[in-house]
C-alpha cells in the first residue's frame, strides 16, 4: 500500500485526506492519505522517511521549509521558493508547487482584473504572486512587517508593510494569511480593509469551508467573493497526478474530488 500525508500546523481542519481518499477508493488504488501535525518544518524530511511515505502535501506554515529540505525542485516551485507537494523518486525527495496553477484556475471566471493586492508574505503568497505576474497581472504585496518581504523585493514586486501602505485601487484582494482560520481576526486593520474593499471588485480568502472575517467584510462591501475551496480542488487534482505519475484520467480525478467536496461539505 502506498502512503501519503499532509504536513501542517494546524492540520486538523484539512479535508485533503477526505478528498484524496475518496478519489483513491473510487479509482481502486491501494493507498491511504493521512494528516500529520508538525511543530517544526525542518522535521519534514525525517518524518517523510520514518513514515515510509510515497508522497506528501505541505500546508501552512511549512511550504518554505519544504522547499529547503527537498533534494530536487521541479517546475514553478524553483521560482517561488515554496513547495506544497513532495514525492519520493529514486530515494530522493522531489518538490513541486500546485498552489500557483490551482489558484489561477480558481479565479478564471473573474472578469476585468488588472491590479491585485496579496495580503501576507508566506509560501502561498509567493506561489500566487509569481504565477499571476507571469500571467500578466500587476501584483502588489502587503504584509504586517517588512522582514518577510525580501523575497518579493528581489523579484521586483511593489511591497508594503502596515507602516508604509497607502490605499490604492485594486480589482482583487487576496488573503493568504492564516487570520480567520482558528480565530475571528482580520489579516489587516479593519479601516484599511474597508477602504480597500470600497475600490475593489473581488475578494478571495485561501482559507476554505469557513466564512472568515475577511470574507464577511467583503460581502458587506458587496464584492464578489470566493473562499479557498476551488483552489484546494484544482491544486489537489494536480498533486494527485504527481503522486500517481499521471496514470489516471484528469477528468476522473476532478469528478471524484468534486464528489468528495459535496459529501463532506
Amino acid at each position: 500500500m502506498k502512503l501519503f500525508t499532509i504536513f501542517g500546523n494546524p492540520v486538523s481542519h484539512s479535508i485533503s485526506p477526505l478528498i484524496h481518499n475518496h478519489t483513491i477508493k473510487s479509482l481502486g488504488i491501494d493507498a491511504c492519505y493521512t494528516r500529520t501535525l508538525l511543530k517544526d518544518g525542518y522535521l519534514i524530511k525525517n518524518k517523510f522517511h520514518t513514515m515510509k511515505l510515497n508522497g506528501a502535501n505541505i500546508t501552512v506554515p511549512f511550504k518554505e521549509d519544504a522547499f529547503m529540505i527537498c533534494d530536487d525542485i521541479r517546475g514553478i516551485a524553483k521560482d517561488i521558493g515554496a513547495v506544497n507537494t513532495i514525492i519520493k523518486k529514486n530515494d530522493k525527495l522531489v518538490g513541486f508547487n500546485t498552489d500557483a496553477p490551482g489558484f489561477y484556475e480558481s479565479i478564471k471566471d473573474f472578469k476585468n482584473i488588472k491590479d491585485i493586492l496579496i495580503l501576507g508574505a508566506g509560501g502561498t503568497a509567493r506561489a500566487i504572486s509569481v504565477f499571476l505576474r507571469q500571467k500578466g497581472f500587476n501584483v502588489d504585496i502587503l504584509n504586517r512587517s517588512k522582514h518577510r518581504l525580501a523575497f518579493f523585493e528581489k523579484q521586483n514586486f511593489n511591497v508594503f508593510s502596515w507602516d508604509d501602505f497607502k490605499i490604492c485601487k485594486y480589482d482583487l484582494v487576496i488573503n493568504t494569511t492564516s487570520a480567520g482560520l482558528s480565530s475571528d481576526i482580520l489579516p489587516i486593520k479593519a479601516d484599511t480593509l474597508q477602504k480597500l474593499f470600497k475600490k475593489a471588485k473581488y475578494a478571495v480568502d485561501v482559507i476554505y469551508n469557513k466564512k472568515t472575517p475577511f470574507l464577511k467584510e467583503a460581502k458587506e462591501a458587496e464584492l464578489t467573493t470566493k473562499d479557498g475551496s476551488d483552489m484546494l480542488l484544482y491544486q489537489a487534482v494536480l498533486a494527485f497526478e504527481i503522486f500517481f505519475d499521471n496514470r489516471y484520467n484528469k477528468k476522473d480525478i476532478k469528478q471524484y474530488m468534486q464528489e468528495a467536496f459535496k459529501l463532506f461539505s
